[in-house]
């Protein structure tokens, strides 16, 4: 049977993204073992994280801008290189100092297939379609963060910190070669229904145009508290639930990985449903997507310790219903000329105003105090989210020209 081009580049991406997420969450899952060999800081080891995401938002603009003037292909491929041997390089890092380049290094692999891929497969798929292939495109993040907190506490219990980063490194290099020889480039635009405009079609526009601004901020302020949750609520189950580096990181990953799934997947339903009667879907599902999160959150923090696994579960099933129609409505903001840009704008904002720093402050905030008010903290940060998709429902734009 002979797969599509479409389909064979959509299963390469998912792969790389894949990959990617083990990688990014594998830290997470050890924090204990890192910190032992290391004796470092609460706020040190949250610094790995923002150094990624540090790198991650500068890269951004350049690969951007590189994506909209040229074959995203090649492109996807050399990140794909340079992230699968920096990841590989894990096995000479012996200092803190080392395994902060060796984590702010990876950030510049990331920020090409994670900008790209969104660009490429909405020149494959029209408006209405997109919600149904990025909610497929983006349950890899889930599977790989609940396989990255899994590699990270179980592997690293048994070989060492280190031995869970090999996981990725040539599996990283096999789907570059295979997305070489398999990936197609589509024709940009191919797919777009709406005309491009002066605030949709320009790099200047993005500025002025609301349905993107309001996307953007909305999940901006969300990845704040997502990102500082998931960096440090594996070691908050061992300080506050009493469980040891390996379950605490099997349990958070059993929990991702099947509310990632379930979320992401109903999300992407429940959003392809309601956009036929309402082309402000992605915005509103996603604000109840938030809303629903809140309360469950705070049990997770502030509630009964009993409650602490159970809350977690519903909190995580909810966070993930917006994962696909948010990142829809980023893509549907703007024209295909200056969609790779626009991605990396939202990158660079969704990182600098979110998780670059959250497991930084909530790490000073811990030393502090404790870990239950650092994470607590982030609840803010969902309320002001919900403000902003609201808000964002009111501009979100057509999905054909006759709209």
């Amino acid at each position: 049977m002979r797969v599509s081009p479409a389909v064979a580049t959509l299963l390469l991406l998912i792969a790389l993204n894949l990959l990617n997420y083990i990688d990014r969450y594998i830290l997470p899952g050890e924090v204990s073992l890192i910190k032992s060999e290391f004796h470092s800081t609460d706020r040190q080891i949250g610094a790995l994280t923002t150094a990624l995401f540090v790198t991650y938002m500068l890269t951004a603009p350049l690969t951007g801008w590189l994506g909209d003037r040229f074959r995203r292909k090649p492109l996807i491929i050399g990140g794909a290189v340079l992230w699968s041997l920096a990841t590989l390089a894990t096995a000479w890092v012996h200092d803190y100092q080392t395994l902060y380049i060796r984590h702010a290094l990876v950030g510049v692999g990331e920020a090409t297939f994670g900008i790209f891929a969104p660009a490429v497969l909405a020149d494959f798929y029209p408006e209405r379609d997109r919600n149904r292939i990025l909610s497929i495109f983006y349950v890899a993040i889930p599977v790989g963060a609940a396989l990255g907190y899994v590699a990270g506490g179980q592997l690293g219990s048994r070989w060492g910190w280190r031995a869970p980063f090999f996981v990725c490194a040539i599996p990283g290099l096999v789907i570059a070669v295979l997305y070489g020889w398999l990936g197609r480039e589509p024709v940009r635009g191919a797919s777009d229904h709406v005309k491009p405009t002066a605030g949709r079609g320009t790099a200047l526009g993005l500025f002025r145009n609301p349905a993107f601004l309001t996307a953007t901020f909305g999940l901006a302020t969300l990845t704040f508290a997502m990102g500082g949750i998931s960096a440090w609520v594996a070691n908050f189950l061992e300080r506050f639930s009493g469980l040891s580096v390996g379950n605490a990181s099997l349990t958070v990953g059993a929990i991702t990985v099947v509310d990632g799934i379930a979320g992401t997947l109903t999300g992407g339903w429940l959003a392809q449903r309601w956009l036929r009667t309402n082309h402000r879907a992605l915005y509103l599902l996603s604000f109840w997507s938030v809303a629903l999160t809140l309360p469950c959150g705070a049990l997770v923090f502030f509630g009964p310790r009993a409650w602490s696994i159970p809350a977690l579960c519903a909190a995580e099933f909810f966070l993930f219903l917006n994962t696909g129609p948010l990142n829809t409505a980023i893509v549907n903001s703007v024209s295909a000329p200056v969609r790779a840009t626009a991605i990396s704008v939202n990158l660079f904002c969704i990182h600098c105003f979110g998780d670059a720093f959250s497991p930084t402050i909530i790490g000073a905030i811990s030393d502090r105090s404790n870990l239950r008010i650092g994470l607590g903290s982030t609840l803010i940060f969902l309320v002001i989210s919900c403000a902003i998709l609201l808000t964002g429902a009111r501009f979100a734009p057509p999905l054909e020209e006759a709209a």
